[in-house]
């Protein structure tokens, strides 16, 4: 649980050190490119690390009992997070290319929340946790959990200083939280779109499915129709 707990840390220490107080020095010395290619190289060589010591982590009696009313509750939480996560594929202002001229509309997958893929990474993390809570699946899930939300906390901050007219009016339109804008009457969830609603069904079926031969068990749907 050591190693797991080690390289947890590393994987979303460094993500955080290289994404904020290390990226502008580290830009200045070796360029852009380089950086990108130091940053993929330690996403890489972190991840790999974490993929291991969580394999070889020894086995564990789960914390609590996982019956179907978990496993179905957690499969609704699967499905919006593949649909949030589909939806922030398209017209995402956070984008390194959206167009920042007009604050858009807070509409689909954003009128539920700004950061639509960071809140699909912490979902995945929860459900994992919910349903699976053998001690080192947990550090790993809270580890994605910590890299989304505080993720997109800094995110926020930079961008309210990098484009800070645009990303504040953003804000004001839109919400951290889940849902909170629409039950502050600030958006509305209007019509989702295909891309996300058809993509992220397609990704949650997909992905669901995949646990049966890569896990050797079934996971969402499957565990009654598989």
């Amino acid at each position: 649980m050591g190693n797991v707990v080690a390289a947890a840390i590393a994987f979303a220490g460094t993500h955080f050190l290289l994404s904020h107080p290390l990226r502008p020095p580290l830009i200045r010395a070796i360029g852009q490119k380089g950086f990108l290619g130091l940053y993929s190289l330690v996403a890489l060589a972190t991840l790999i690390w974490l993929v291991l010591a969580y394999r070889a982590a020894p086995a564990a009696a789960l914390l609590w009992p996982v019956g179907n009313v978990l496993w179905a509750i957690g499969t609704i939480l699967m499905l919006l997070a593949a649909i949030l996560f589909m939806g922030s594929l398209v017209r995402n202002p956070a984008l390194p290319e959206a167009n920042t001229d007009v604050v858009p509309t807070a509409a689909g997958v954003f009128a539920i929340t700004r950061h639509p893929m960071m809140w699909s990474l912490a979902i995945w993390g929860m459900v994992h946790i919910m349903v699976f809570p053998d001690p080192a699946n947990i550090v790993v899930a809270l580890s994605i959990i910590v890299l989304a939300l505080a993720g997109a906390r800094m995110q926020d901050r930079k961008k309210e200083t990098l484009q800070p007219e645009f990303w504040r009016e953003w804000e004001r339109r839109t919400s951290f939280w889940p849902f909170a804008a629409i039950a502050a009457k600030r958006a509305r969830i209007g019509r989702i779109g295909g891309h996300a609603l058809g993509g992220g069904s397609v990704v949650w079926l997909a992905a669901t499915w995949a646990h049966m031969p890569l896990s050797g068990w079934p996971a969402g749907i499957w565990r009654w129709i598989g």
